[in-house]
């Protein structure tokens, strides 16, 4: 356990954020090992591996779900010097996780190719979507065992052993990708599905390491039996927390499969374009999200130990930085955003697609930091509605304009980017009225008593 309610505030970002970034850049490399192989196998492919692996917002949810609910109790509890009530929420953690990944399996058999045949711009791509989804639910449904366990240990304050064991995957990812993909050293290219199954098998490979690791290193909070019987009153307060936030992905799922269906007409090229875009965008947005991450377990922490003051400079001091950060990359993308894209392929259409596409969106870098910093505040402060509301207006303003765009006869892929920077610039605003509004209702008593 590491106590963040004495120090430097700036330090205690930075120093949280580097471990979880270095975290999420493995997690992310996972996609984009598989791209670099698939990209290979030609557009309906890497369009059919890109329209199926935003499914990973789904799951994504529900992992949000568990992980924001057991930062948030478990830092309150640190905070609190209530060791006996973190312990608790981590094996209540346990029990969800479980019944979560169990959903996953059933749904992703079950739904996967309806979904596919949504979306697909052809035969050959909704092919290659089933196939992949089809290996790839496994390790879709370990990522719950993973976010428990990350979650807790962010709640204490601890992050280097998930990276490590992030790091450790996503190598077992990228010595599996060219073997089951290409066939290298074996002669068996799996194709698409070894990309599904090289992650499955990195995947419990990290639940693998992560059960080790509480089983011998961790103290703080630890499996107990007797700490696993369904516990309403936490789900209650978990779910209180989690859901909102989880259902920030939900939104996002519905905003990508939107644009998906909306650039069906212009093929696979277009849609192997934004999916590769899009996957280059959550790169860039990696250093901010490690921020965000890292602001709920300090404020957190800082909240349950009723220092009003430290909250309110952790969520400043967060919001300079990531502001700093992303109007150097949005610089980035200005000067050259081909390059960005070239690196996966060389096919001159989906290169153009999705250098346009970085080029408009980069726009809203700055926008995206504060609502990222907003959203970490909200989960620290125990109310992520907040952060769904504002979401939810992004989705609403973004997904009728967008529809009906599509149904004109002068309708341009590039009207689609220009409406999402507008929409996210809204969605900022509106964070950010409903932070100060939060930080005044949530800490004015505590401010009152100290």
């Amino acid at each position: 356990m590491r106590d963040l309610t004495q120090g430097s505030i700036s330090n205690h970002i930075l120093v949280m954020a580097a471990p979880i970034g270095i975290g999420m850049l493995v997690q992310t490399l996972y996609f984009f090992v598989d791209l670099y192989f698939v990209a290979g196998l030609g557009d309906a492919a890497l369009a059919g591996v890109s329209s199926a692996g935003i499914v990973n917002f789904i799951v994504m949810a529900l992992t949000q779900m568990l992980s924001v609910g057991a930062v948030t109790l478990i830092s309150h509890a640190v905070g609190r010097k209530d060791q006996a009530e973190a312990n608790l929420v981590f094996n209540q953690t346990i029990v969800l996780s479980t019944i979560c990944g169990v959903f996953t399996l059933v749904a992703g058999y079950l739904l996967g190719p309806i979904y596919m045949k949504s979306l697909g711009a052809d035969d050959a791509t909704i092919l290659a979507g089933n196939t992949f989804i089809k290996w790839l639910i496994p390790g879709l449904a370990l990522q719950f065992a993973l976010a428990a366990a990350g979650g807790a240990l962010r709640g204490t304050g601890v992050v280097k052993p998930a990276m490590v064991g992030q790091m450790l995957t996503v190598l077992v990812n990228i010595i599996l990708a060219p073997i089951l993909i290409a066939g290298w050293g074996t002669g068996y290219a799996m194709g698409i599905a070894g990309a599904g199954l090289a992650t499955s098998i990195a995947s419990a490979v990290g639940v693998v390491i992560m059960l080790v690791y509480f089983a011998k290193l961790e103290h703080y909070v630890r499996y107990c039996s007797d700490s696993l019987r369904p516990n309403l009153a936490i789900w209650k307060r978990m779910l209180n927390v989690g859901l909102p936030a989880g259902a920030e992905f939900l939104f996002m799922f519905v905003f990508m499969a939107v644009i998906y269906s909306i650039i069906r007409d212009f093929g696979a090229a277009a849609q192997a374009g934004f999916g590769l875009g899009s996957r280059v965008m959550q790169a860039i947005f990696l250093p901010v999200m490690a921020i965000s991450f890292a602001i709920a377990p300090i404020a957190g922490q800082n909240f349950g130990a009723k220092l009003p003051s430290r909250v309110r400079n952790t969520v400043w001091t967060a919001i300079y930085i990531e502001s700093g950060l992303m109007a150097s990359l949005t610089i980035l993308c200005q000067i050259e955003p081909r390059w960005l894209i070239h690196f996966f392929t060389n096919d001159e259409q989906v290169i153009t697609v999705g250098a346009q596409f970085l080029q408009v969106i980069s726009w809203n870098f700055v926008a995206s930091g504060i609502i990222f910093a907003c959203s970490g505040m909200f989960q620290a402060l125990g109310n992520t509605w907040p952060s769904l509301i504002s979401m939810g207006t992004r989705v609403v303003s973004f997904v009728f304009p967008a529809l009906w765009l599509s149904h004109r006869p002068d309708f341009e892929i590039v009207q689609v980017w220009y409406l999402s920077v507008a929409t996210v610039t809204l969605q900022a605003f509106i964070s950010l009225y409903l932070l100060r509004r939060q930080l005044s209702q949530r800490l004015a008593t505590m401010e009152l008593t100290v």
